[in-house]
């Protein structure tokens, strides 16, 4: 007997008012719930047996406890919380799985972030408390290594843009591009999605913003790390909140939930090798997202289907143009159905969550349509695809390429030479104290990685105006030289 998983509810929940009127996470996760439910039958809730949260800024321990006994699910569902570093996708292909293979009937995966909420309290001196919840879940799942190196958080800390802007720029010097040109690219495509975004019923900023504001630092757009601002990067300053119920068809059927309001998931992969930015071999075209995207093209190939809705994830422009790379696609705003991080809202832990909910949503007023929605984790490190159609197909399939991926990319070694010659592989610009930094990555004259950095005011210039990816240079000590 073949058990067909299905999304039968979702909920998506915003909020911009003054700090009073806003809730904390745990409150916009319960909300999204209480959604998700009257989306799809009161009595779905005698039927769920397990909650998946992604871990967000938030200290709750387990979140889906509360939720359960604040909403009477029948059943004690079993409690997961995902720690960053897994990818959001993965909770959804583990409740598919689960209910695919008849270990459970229903899931409900939800995700929240109250950030807004955060920053209003400070605006308006108030006090953010959280509701204390000290019971762990069931289940904690992390990451099986760290993202980054320590050499890399010396120079770069923890905050993505900086490694994201590093790969923009290798990937300019890789399609050959000048500066200037490939900056007007991308900074129209993110016009673009501003257009959707400021459309959109879900989407965070109601400001529709051009090329021009989006390619020049301003007082509201602040230099990030060459070539991105702020408008170039996620937006996590947000109050939202998403959910996502799937269960068994059976029970759909018991509880009478209507045809055209159930979207089926059709296949997905996954890539779960972890390499640190600096040591990967190709820092723009890893062997992972290749062999994960393979495993979608070919399931569109052997169905003769063509993907009518995308959304891209979009951190930052290096990743929609990664993906659509690996996809064989144009560059363009219909990758975005939401309007992007930047402008839709970009939560720490949940988007591809809130993304996915708005294609069943969007999906559900046509016939016969399929979406693609993909997923990152951590620096590019991992990545996920999703196929969903609003008819079924065919059964769930899904494909992990970890195994794959680590046969044929292994991690470049970092050479021990303080001092020596290289050639730069990827750069950027950071802004530290009101001064700028370089910091490069290159591959030294032994054929190992190398982290640089340079705060010399007349190579930061060239640097933002010139070229620097590819270029011979000498470093001593750890600095560029020249």
């Amino acid at each position: 007997m073949i058990n067909k998983p299905v999304v039968v509810g979702i909920g998506n929940i915003q909020q911009q008012e003054k700090f009073k009127d806003l809730d904390e996470a745990l409150i916009l996760m319960d909300k999204a719930t209480k959604k998700a439910i009257a989306d799809s039958s009161k009595e779905i809730i005698n039927y769920i047996d397990e909650i998946r949260i992604p871990k967000g800024f938030w200290k709750y321990r387990d979140p889906g406890r509360w939720i359960a006994k604040n909403n009477n699910f029948k059943n004690n569902p079993i409690t997961y919380v995902t720690k960053i570093g897994i990818l959001q996708q993965n909770l959804i292909n583990q409740a598919i799985l689960n209910i695919q293979e008849g270990k459970i009937n229903a899931s409900l995966i939800v995700g929240g972030e109250s950030r807004y909420k955060m920053i209003r309290a400070i605006k308006e001196n108030k006090e953010y408390k959280e509701t204390e919840l000290n019971e762990n879940p069931d289940f904690y799942v992390k990451a099986d290594a760290d993202i980054n190196l320590d050499e890399e958080i010396n120079e770069l800390s923890k905050m993505a843009v900086g490694y994201y802007a590093i790969m923009e720029n290798a990937y300019r010097f890789s399609k050959n591009e000048k500066l200037l040109d490939h900056n007007k690219k991308i900074a129209e495509l993110y016009e673009g999605f501003s257009e959707i975004a400021h459309k959109n019923k879900n989407g965070w900023s109601k400001q529709k913003y051009f090329a021009k504001d989006i390619i020049k630092p301003s007082d509201k757009n602040k230099y990030q790390a060459f070539p991105y601002n702020k408008l170039h990067c996620t937006s996590w300053n947000v109050n939202q909140a998403s959910a996502i119920i799937i269960c068994n068809e059976d029970i759909a059927d018991k509880l009478d939930i209507p045809r055209e309001q159930r979207v089926y998931p059709l296949v997905s992969s996954e890539n779960n090798h972890m390499i640190s930015l600096i040591q990967r071999e190709n820092i723009i075209n890893p062997v992972g997202l290749k062999l994960a995207a393979k495993s979608i093209k070919d399931t569109l190939t052997s169905h003769k289907k063509n993907i009518d809705y995308y959304d891209l994830y979009s951190c930052f422009p290096i990743a929609v143009q990664m993906f659509c790379d690996s996809l064989n696609i144009n560059l363009s705003s219909s990758t975005s159905i939401t309007g992007g991080m930047s402008f839709a809202g970009g939560p720490l832990n949940h988007y591809v969550l809130s993304s996915t909910a708005q294609l069943i949503e969007k999906m559900r007023k046509k016939k016969d349509k399929i979406g693609l929605i993909t997923g990152i984790s951590g620096v590019m490190t991992k990545q996920s695809f999703a196929l969903w159609t609003n008819n079924y197909i065919n059964n769930f399939s899904f494909e992990d390429v970890t195994s794959k991926a680590k046969q044929i990319d292994k991690p470049k070694a970092l050479s021990a030479e303080s001092s020596g010659t290289g050639v730069i592989v990827g750069y950027t610009i950071l802004v530290e104290s009101n001064n700028k930094k370089a910091v490069i990555y290159a591959e030294s004259h032994d054929g190992k990685r190398v982290i640089l950095n340079s705060r010399n005011p007349v190579v930061i210039k060239e640097m933002e105006n010139v070229e620097w990816v590819g270029k011979k240079i000498t470093f001593k000590n750890g600095c560029l030289v020249s």
